[in-house]
């Protein structure tokens, strides 16, 4: 689903791009969709792996998971706007229709799973 997810975001992206005057640019959508699946991947991978342990590990993996998904966000938009000097207003907007969308499908899939079963 993940994949499904990134592929509409680049296809959306060129769309975009080719078609609009917009100040953006395909590499930077490429590189920062790219980014933000990698860490949804990496947070969904400690919350499944924790999913299997006992209860009390199945919390910590889930916080640990959330914990790692904020710091790692917090560094990428530090060296996005910052480091990159990616600060006009279509990168920003970028970042942050990004930000949200990676961020609503991780916690929708946590949800979906933590409705059939509960943490402990």
């Amino acid at each position: 689903m993940l994949a499904i997810l990134e592929m509409i975001i680049l296809v959306a992206g060129f769309i975009i791009t080719s078609n609009s005057y917009a100040e953006l640019d395909y590499d930077d959508i490429s590189i920062a969709s790219a980014v933000f699946t990698v860490l949804a991947l990496i947070v969904l991978i400690i919350f499944f792996r924790g999913q299997r342990k006992e209860p009390g590990a199945q919390t910590m993996h889930t916080l640990v998971a959330i914990s790692i998904k904020f710091l790692a966000e917090l560094i990428f938009a530090f060296l996005w706007f910052f480091t990159g000097k990616n600060t006009g207003i279509s990168s920003v907007i970028l970042f942050f229709v990004l930000y949200l969308t990676f961020t609503l499908f991780s916690v929708l899939v946590i949800l979906k799973t933590l409705k059939s079963k509960s943490l402990e």
